[in-house]
């Protein structure tokens, strides 16, 4: 990693960890396989902040570990990419039990769980989903219609005001690390 750490993928600690390198990974990681309008990738990072964004707005009174938790939904893409759901389903379980590890590493370093409450994680899915059906209309040239039938429809009420705006990654990684060092401070 750029922090000078070693990460074991099949075996990580999380003492191997650092925010700076997932920031960074993030950052430069493109999701729809970089098939978005505009002149920059649209990241995993900005994805991330944007669900941790709607995880919020739909549970205004959540506390900020699961906050982090939702923004850190994704972290292990930072070394193992992000791959679209058909080609996970076609590299087998061994992709599932890898992202699991490096979660639950990722997790218990920023004193998380291991293993994130089914009830919060199913709140992080929904804003996961919802912010794939943003995506798709906003940058991935979807017609609404068929945005519709394939992700999860908002509320309008919850996206108002949201706008995708492509951004350079070293803005992304600067705004994914301060909003995880907000909320690692709100933690106590």
């Amino acid at each position: 990693m750029l922090s000078g750490r070693r990460l074991d993928l099949l075996d990580p600690t999380p003492v191997d960890i650092e925010i700076e390198d997932i920031a960074h990974g993030l950052a430069f990681v493109a999701r729809w396989n970089g098939q978005t309008f505009g002149d920059y990738p649209y990241s995993v990072a900005e994805h991330s902040l944007l669900v941790e964004a709607l995880f919020t707005r739909m549970n205004p009174s959540v506390a900020p570990r699961w906050q982090l938790a939702a923004l850190l939904h994704d972290a292990p893409e930072y070394v193992i990419g992000d791959m679209i759901s058909p080609v996970k389903a076609a590299v087998g379980p061994g992709y599932g039990e890898l992202d699991d590890r490096l979660a639950a590493a990722i997790h218990i370093r920023f004193g998380l769980p291991a293993r994130i409450p089914a009830a919060i994680k199913k709140q992080i899915k929904k804003a996961d989903r919802i912010s794939a059906w943003l995506e798709a209309i906003q940058i991935a040239g979807f017609k609404r219609e068929e945005a519709d039938k394939y992700f999860l429809v908002p509320n309008h009420s919850l996206i108002q005001g949201i706008s995708i705006d492509l951004r350079p990654p070293v803005d992304v990684r600067t705004d994914f690390t301060a909003r995880h060092h907000e909320l690692l401070s709100g933690m106590g």
